[in-house]
């Protein structure tokens, strides 16, 4: 079998330092991030002509998968969280990062393409990329065949519920003192809110007592979650 290797373009920077809290799917977070592109493909005139499409397919690498299956022994099921983490099914019928080629492909919004420096920078929102991702390639989202209003999505086919997130006292303050620092603005914080929203811990753990830690942006965030609400405890600058 003959094997095919294509080259890394870019790099994500993206405020998801760890996997723990990524959205499972992309654009149900409107985070904004970046793709700082590799020579040779940091020309712009590559981007010539992006600006006309609103959105994009972006090919990408699992390059942080601790347990990555061996390329010789296949593994046909896995626990996709969706189902709680228990039950299994045909790892083609998931989205899985255990496959035999780790390849990620995610629809963002683009927002520009510019120059900063000697570098070549492609910012979107939606995102669900790790920081530090490989991006593979880049391709024009094309609506009127890529978008299919009637799809049938099996057993992902509404989006994930979403719970309100409140602040204690502690860390409203801490908050506070951040953005009066200017460490941290209102964009990160409503990023940060949409992300715990989601509930970002596995579905089999339901512990009202045991408190998270997450570590978002340049900050290291603590939550617990009750039975309808989740609570940021404390927001730290790392």
């Amino acid at each position: 079998m003959t094997e095919i290797k294509v080259p890394i373009i870019g790099y994500m920077n993206s405020p998801y330092r760890e996997k723990f809290g990524i959205p499972r799917q992309p654009n149900l977070v409107q985070v904004e991030s970046y793709i700082e592109m590799l020579e040779p493909y940091n020309d712009l005139l590559a981007f010539e002509g992006i600006g006309e499409f609103s959105h994009l397919w972006l090919i990408w690498q699992f390059h942080d998968n601790k347990n990555q299956q061996d390329s010789t022994k296949f593994r046909p099921q896995v626990r996709p969280p969706r189902l709680g983490g228990n039950q299994k099914i045909g790892v083609f019928a998931t989205r899985s990062m255990y496959r035999p080629a780790p390849m990620g492909l995610s629809v963002v919004q683009l927002k520009e393409v510019k120059k900063v420096g000697k570098s070549v920078r492609v910012y979107v929102t939606g995102s669900d990329l790790l920081n530090g991702t490989p991006i593979i390639d880049i391709k024009p989202y094309i609506q009127y065949s890529d978008a299919v209003l009637n799809a049938q999505s099996g057993y992902a086919q509404d989006e994930p519920a979403r719970i309100p997130v409140i602040w204690t006292e502690n860390a409203e303050q801490q908050k506070q003192d951040l953005i009066q620092c200017k460490k941290l603005d209102h964009r990160i914080v409503n990023e940060l809110e949409q992300v715990l929203s989601l509930d970002p811990r596995p579905a089999y753990q339901n512990d009202p007592e045991r408190i998270y830690k997450m570590n978002f942006a340049h900050f290291d965030v603590s939550f617990c979650v009750g039975e309808d609400h989740m609570t940021i405890i404390e927001i730290v600058e790392l």
